[in-house]
C-alpha cells in the first residue's frame, strides 16, 4: 500500500509521529513525498525507515496547482536532473528501495523519447522501480480529477518503455477498475497499482490473495470485515484521529449492495457528531441486517 503524497514540509515541519506512524499490520507500506529539495527528502527518507516503512517513493506525477506552486510533483519530469539529484540524496540516506511514480509525459513534454529521457536520467541516479500513470498531465486548464480523466491512456508507452529497458521493474497505473484488468496488464508490465478503485469499490481487493499470490482469500464477509475493523478504529481514535477520517475508506464497502446508500449516508453523517465512537459502524449494520 502506498500512502497519499505527503510534501517534505507536512512531514518535517510538523509532528512526524503523527504524520507517519502506522499500524504494523498494515504493511508492508510505501512513503509517497513530494518535493524537489535533496536535503528534505534525504531526512523524509530517514524517517521512512525508522517509522518501518518498506519503500520511499517519489511522486512526479501529480499535476495539482498547490503542488505546481511548490515546484513538485508533475512539472519536474521536465527537469530530469533535478529528480535525478533527489534520487542520489534519498539513496544515500536509507537502506530502503527508493521508486519514482510519474506521468508518460507532460505539456512540451509529450514524446515517447522525452519519458524515456526522464526514465534514463532517473534510473541512473538509483531509482529502483518506476510506476508509470499512462496518461500526459496537462499542468495548465485541466483540473487533478480531470487529468485523470481526459487526457487518454497510453498503455503502449509503458510496454514499450519495458521492452527497451527489460532490466527496470516498471510498473503500471491509470485507469485500473478491477483485479482483473491488473492482472492482465502483468504479461506487459511487472506490477500494476489501482488507485481510485481501491477507495470507489473496497471490496475487490478481498479476491487479492488467491488471484495474484496463489494464497487462500480470508474467509470474511463484508460484515465480519466491519467488526474485526472496530478495535483497530478503536485505537486511532484514542490517538487523536477523527472519526470521520477512519470510516472515509470505509464509506463504499456495500458498493453494489442492496443497503449501500443507507450505509453511506450513515457513516457520511453520523461519523461527524460529536459523541460518536467506532461501535457506530455495528449498530449501522444492525440496522441495516
Amino acid at each position: 500500500m502506498y500512502t497519499e503524497m505527503l510534501t517534505t514540509g507536512a512531514i518535517l515541519r510538523g509532528d512526524p509521529k503523527r504524520v507517519l506512524e502506522f499500524s504494523s499490520f498494515e504493511g508492508p507500506v510505501a512513503l509517497q513525498v513530494g518535493g524537489d529539495e535533496p536535503e528534505a527528502l534525504a531526512r523524509c527518507s530517514e524517517l521512512a525507515e525508522r517509522y518501518g516503512y518498506h519503500e520511499v517513493n517519489l511522486n512526479v506525477g501529480c499535476p495539482s496547482p498547490r503542488v505546481q506552486k511548490g515546484r513538485f510533483g508533475a512539472m519536474l519530469m521536465g527537469e530530469p536532473e533535478v529528480v535525478a539529484q533527489a534520487v542520489r540524496a534519498m539513496r544515500s540516506a536509507t537502506s530502503l528501495p527508493v521508486t519514482v511514480k510519474h506521468r508518460i509525459g507532460i505539456d512540451d513534454f509529450e514524446r515517447y523519447e522525452d519519458m524515456l529521457n526522464f526514465v534514463d536520467c532517473v534510473a541512473d541516479a538509483g531509482a529502483q522501480r518506476f510506476t508509470v500513470h499512462a496518461r500526459i498531465a496537462r499542468l495548465n486548464g485541466l483540473s487533478p480529477k480531470k487529468n485523470r480523466e481526459i487526457p487518454p491512456l497510453r498503455y503502449d508507452d509503458v510496454y514499450r518503455l519495458k521492452r527497451e529497458r527489460p532490466h527496470l521493474p516498471i510498473e503500471i497505473n491509470g485507469g485500473l477498475r478491477t483485479l482483473e484488468q491488473a492482472h492482465a496488464q502483468l504479461d506487459c508490465v511487472d506490477a500494476a497499482m489501482i488507485g481510485r478503485a481501491a477507495t470507489d469499490e473496497p471490496w475487490i481487493f478481498a479476491r487479492a490473495d488467491s488471484l495474484f499470490f496463489g494464497e487462500k482469500d480470508p474467509l470474511m464477509t463484508r460484515r465480519q470485515a466491519v467488526v474485526e475493523h472496530v478495535d483497530y478504529l478503536l485505537e486511532w481514535q484514542t490517538r487523536g484521529v477523527k472519526l470521520p477520517f477512519l470510516v472515509a475508506p470505509m464509506i463504499n464497502l456495500f458498493a453494489g449492495q442492496r443497503h449501500a446508500r443507507r450505509w453511506r449516508r450513515a457513516l457520511s453523517e453520523q461519523a461527524r457528531e460529536v459523541q460518536a465512537t467506532p461501535d457506530l459502524l455495528l449498530e449501522v449494520l444492525d440496522a441495516i441486517a
